[in-house]
C-alpha cells in the first residue's frame, strides 16, 4: 500500500465509494477526460486557459492516485486495470509536455518549443514501456522508483499546475526535456542489467 500524502488523501475520498457503482475504471476515465480538457487548453496559450488547464490538471492527477486507491482498498485490482491507469497516465503526461510546447510557439523557445515539447513526449512514453517492462520481471512490491517521506517522484507533476501560474512553463518544458530522457537512459540500463542477471540465474 502507498503511504505517501497524496495517496492517504485520496484513500479517504475514495474510501466511501467501496461496494458502490463506482470501480476505479470509472475514475480513470474521468482522469482521462480532465486531464485532455487540462491539455487542450494549456495549448491554447492564454493566460485564462492556463489558468483553468491548471485547475484541471491538479484534479486529473489527484485522480490517479484516487483509482489506484479505489482498487486496492475495494480488492477489485486487475491486469486490464492497471494497464488501462499506466497507459493513461504515460499519454496524458506526454500530452502536458506537448501542448506546452504549443503554447510556447509564441515565446522566447520560438520553433524550438514544439521540438522540446515532443522529444519530452516521446521521453515520458519511454520511460512508462520501460518502467512497465523493468517491473514485469520483478516481485509485485518492487517499483522502478520509490518515494520517501510521504512523498513519490510522481508527485512532482502537481508542481506543473502552480509552474504555470507562474509563468515558468518555458523553463519547466526545457528542464523536462533534459530529465525525462535521462529518466528513460537510466530505466533503460536498470532493465538490461536486471534482465541480464536474471538470465544468468535461470538454470540451463
Amino acid at each position: 500500500m502507498n503511504n505517501t500524502w497524496s495517496h492517504s488523501a485520496a484513500r479517504a475520498v475514495v474510501r466511501p465509494l467501496v461496494g458502490t457503482w463506482v470501480k476505479p475504471n470509472h475514475i480513470t476515465t474521468v482522469r482521462l477526460a480532465s486531464g485532455v480538457v487540462a491539455c487542450l487548453l494549456l495549448a491554447q496559450g492564454t493566460s485564462p486557459a492556463a489558468l483553468w488547464s491548471g485547475v484541471f490538471w491538479l484534479f486529473s492527477v489527484f485522480l490517479d492516485r484516487a483509482d489506484g486507491e479505489l482498487a486496492r482498498i475495494g480488492q477489485m485490482q486487475s491486469r486490464t486495470g492497471h494497464l488501462y491507469d499506466y497507459y493513461t497516465d504515460a499519454l496524458l503526461n506526454s500530452a502536458f509536455f506537448l501542448a506546452a510546447g504549443v503554447a510556447l510557439t509564441h515565446g522566447w523557445l520560438g520553433s524550438r518549443a514544439i521540438p522540446l515539447g515532443v522529444a519530452t513526449g516521446v521521453a515520458m512514453l519511454a520511460c512508462a514501456w520501460l518502467s512497465e517492462a523493468y517491473e514485469a520481471l520483478t516481485p509485485p512490491d518492487i517499483r522502478v522508483w520509490e518515494g520517501a517521506w510521504g512523498f513519490h517522484p510522481d508527485d512532482a507533476l502537481y508542481l506543473l499546475a502552480p509552474l504555470t501560474w507562474l509563468g515558468w512553463l518555458a523553463p519547466t518544458l526545457v528542464a523536462a526535456s533534459i530529465v525525462t530522457s535521462l529518466m528513460a537512459v537510466v530505466i533503460l540500463v536498470r532493465y538490461l542489467y536486471l534482465k541480464r542477471r536474471l538470465s544468468r540465474q535461470a538454470p540451463a
